[in-house]
Parts: C-alpha cells; structure tokens; sequence
C-alpha cells in the first residue's frame, strides 16, 4: 500500500488500456506516483495473444513489469518499487495492489465489470489517502465519465500527444501582410537562376519563418515562394513554379488553387524526401501524389516504381486467409487508387481507347499495392512510397514506415486528421500529427495543409 510522507507528490492509478497503447507509460509521470489494480495485470494478461499492435504493447508492458519486480527482495514491493534510473526523468514510485478490499465497488456500478473494480480500488486509495490527489488515467471516455460522477479526478494519458490544440499545427504555409516589402526590402538581393527568382532578405519575419515554409501574397499581383534557405535574421525565398498553368500540367493535371500549387511544388522537388499533404476528403491528395509520381517514374525515371500502402483498420491484424495474392487481398482498400487513376487515365486523350489502354497497363506495371503488416525489415531503394490514410498510425507504426526508406526514396503521407477510425488515437496523438511536428524545419522534407475541396459542387455543398 502506498505510504509516503511527500502529499504533495501525485498518485496516478492506471487503466490497462493506457499501457497497451503507451508501454513506457510506467516512466512518464515524473516525481509522481504510479499505482497498478490487480485488474490492470489481468486484463494485461488477456491481451497478450497475437500480433496486434495492442498485443506487442501488452507483452512489452509486462516485461517492464517483470524487470522492475525482480530488481526488489521478495516482501518489500507495498513498499514501492524505485522507478529512478530509468528513461524520461522519473523518479517516483510504482505501487502493485498487494492486498484485497472489503468494499472494492461503489454501490452504484454493477460489480464484475473490470472498469467498475478499477474505479473501486481508486475510491479505496482515496479513503486511505485523504491529503494526496489520487487520479485516475484511462483512455477510455465512458470510463472518465463515470469517475467524474463518483467525484474522482480522472484524466486522458497526454504523454504521447504531439500537440494539444490541433488547430495550432503547422500548416506548411503563410500569408505576407500588405507591408511586408516596406520592411524586408533593405539590402534585398535579388537574381534569376533556371526560370526562378531568388529573394535574400533580412526583417522582422524572417526569424520566424521556417524552412520550406510557403508565403504568398494575394491580389492583383499574387506572389507565391518558398523559403529555400533560413539562416537567423536572413532568408532567401525562391519562387514557384506556376502548376496551375496548361503548359506545366503534372500528367494532365493542373492545380486549381494555391494550396494544391504549393503541394505539387512539393511533390516534384527532387531535393525532397518526405512530404505531408493534409486535408479534407477531396482536396485532391491521392490524385496530386499519383500525377507527381507518374511523371518523376515513368517521364523522368527519377524513381523505379510507385509503391502506395494505407492503413487497413482494423491495423496490423491479418488481411484474410482469402485466396490471392497480398495487391489482391489489398484491392478493396485501395478504392480511392483506382478512382484517381480513372481521372489520370482520362488525361490521355491523344492515343485514343487503345493508347488509354496501353497506358493503363504501364501504370498498372510501375504501381504496387503493400500492406503494412508486411513492411518490417524492408528497404526501399529509388520508390516513390504513398502512404495513405496515414491519420490512423500511431507515432510508432509512422516511425517503422518513414525507416523504410532508403536511398533515393521520396515518402509522401496523405491524410485528414479529422477522419481516424483507430479506437484511442485522437488528433493530438496521431502519427500523422506527429510527423508533422517534429519534421518541420527539416530542408529535406515539405508539408502543405490543403484547404478548398474541388471535387463537385455537390460534395463541396454537403
């Protein structure tokens, strides 16, 4: 049982569902305390079968468990088990529920459910521990609810989020003020150099801005670059390659707005090797990505093949014992590759129903369908990787595909953070979110949030 003198050291009873998600959650609460019900380390238990992600948690969890229970002489674990020495700062101590209560279940929960045992055993520490905030951390919603109601302070697990308000994430692009040229033309340079021009200018903005960040000035006279290099108060802009023009059609497809030139300047760059497109569903992502990839493969043989995976929810299970190969068991989800390669298709009007044909074939040759599951241990050399629907992998599962990649590999992630279908991720957590975050700034990656659909008139008004 939990006995510390320290009342101003929190005590944080933890729901399974927050090591299955999080294993190293043991080691995130700092100077506080952690506390495991005996349902916890059943429900850990019944979870460990399989090949799910949830299970790979479950079982590394429990090895944490193990390691940290066998370091103490057997008799001293209600005493607390150190969590010192560990990754992450912490320095409290993990607490096993060592002995059984008389009263465990709130009268008003019904008393086999896990969920209500838990809530029992934090309604207990709270009687034990009357001067030390006792808190509950689950990922479960309903379960949250029902601890408020009881008057237990519950909380969601933040750790892992990479943003707590998305509406502050990186949108890859800004808009210059009316002013920005009084203030930032001093000593300005100014060159042409292959068809672009090229601004060096120090101001105010300039240490703000980050790199491969978009700024655009509307009007009678638009001005649209990217920020190619940034270097303290000093920045140089480069201007941008007009895709929404007939003549500098990607596959047939010209750009119809800012957002998607600023993305297709993206996706052709070359120097380039991870991209993330955000957006609502049509706004044009998976058909921007296709057309840059199937001019750099198959026009300028800067890539050998188009490789595109999504993630199938429910992720990481088997894709059925069905007869076919992997492209075939992956053809449902890939719904939307096959849309798009219709509109791409369509593109090609001088060749006639027979040279459409033949070009489907050739696309259909340099495009290979893969699912996630069969990705460890792979490197790609010279792909063009899409991964779509990229809003539903964890931080982790975003990590071991970006790995993949190996030299001369462009990554290109599409996806709408408002749509995930994965149970316990959310718009902070997602690996989608995550990427964005932390590889902002890098020269060698892009990202653009797009914003106007442009599929129909009717989809736009729905």
């Amino acid at each position: 049982m939990p006995r510390t003198s320290a009342a101003k050291n929190k005590l944080f009873a933890l729901d399974t569902n927050v090591l299955m998600h999080d294993p190293t959650s043991l080691f995130h609460f700092q100077e506080h305390d952690v506390y495991l019900p005996m349902v916890t380390l059943e429900e850990l238990d019944n979870h460990k079968k399989g090949m799910s992600e949830v299970a790979r948690n479950a079982r590394q969890a429990s090895r944490f468990l193990d390691e940290l229970v066998s370091r103490v002489p057997a008799g001293t674990i209600a005493d607390g088990i150190s969590l010192k020495g560990h990754v992450n700062g912490a320095s409290g101590k993990l607490f096993l529920q060592t002995d059984g209560f008389d009263d465990p279940v709130p009268s008003s929960l019904a008393g086999n459910k896990a969920d209500n045992q838990i809530l029992g055993v934090v309604v207990h520490l709270q009687k034990l521990q009357p001067k030390r905030q006792v808190i509950l951390v689950t990922k479960d919603i309903n379960m949250r609810i029902k601890a408020h109601a009881l008057g237990i302070p519950a909380e969601d697990y933040f750790t892992d989020k990479a943003l707590e308000d998305t509406d502050l994430l990186y949108s890859g692009m800004r808009e210059l003020g009316a002013d920005f040229w009084d203030k930032h033309s001093k000593d300005m340079e100014s060159w042409q150099e292959g068809g672009r021009t090229y601004y060096r200018i120090k101001g105010p903005l300039c240490s703000s801005l980050i790199s491969n960040e978009f700024v655009y000035q509307a009007g009678d006279k638009p001005f649209q670059a990217i920020v190619k290099e940034q270097n303290g108060k000093t920045v140089l802009l480069e201007t941008l390659r007009d895709y929404g023009h007939q003549k500098h059609n990607v596959w047939g497809i010209v750009a119809r707005n800012k957002e998607q030139n600023f993305a297709v300047n993206l996706l052709m760059n070359p120097e380039l090797d991870f991209v993330t497109l955000l957006g609502q569903a049509g706004t044009g992502k998976t058909l921007l990505a296709l057309a840059g990839g199937l001019t750099q493969t198959l026009d300028q043989k800067l890539y050998s093949e188009i490789i595109m995976t999504r993630a199938t929810v429910p992720l990481g299970d088997d894709i059925g014992f069905l007869p076919g190969t992997e492209e075939e068991k992956m053809t449902p989800w890939m719904g939307a590759l096959e849309d798009n390669l219709d509109v791409l298709n369509k593109t090609d009007d001088e060749g006639g129903d027979w040279g459409r044909a033949a070009t489907r074939d050739l696309i259909r040759s340099r495009i290979k369908i893969k699912s996630l599951n069969f990705m460890r241990g792979r490197t790609f050399l010279n792909k063009y990787l899409i991964i779509d629907e990229a809003q539903n992998l964890t931080p982790k599962q975003m990590k071991a595909l970006v790995t993949r990649a190996g030299p001369g590999t462009k990554v290109v992630c599409l996806g709408n953070i408002a749509q995930i279908d994965t149970p316990y991720l959310t718009e902070g957590s997602s690996g989608l979110t995550y990427v964005v975050d932390r590889f902002k700034g890098w020269k060698h990656s892009g990202h653009v949030t797009l914003q106007r659909g442009e599929r129909s008139r009717l989809a736009d008004h729905a």
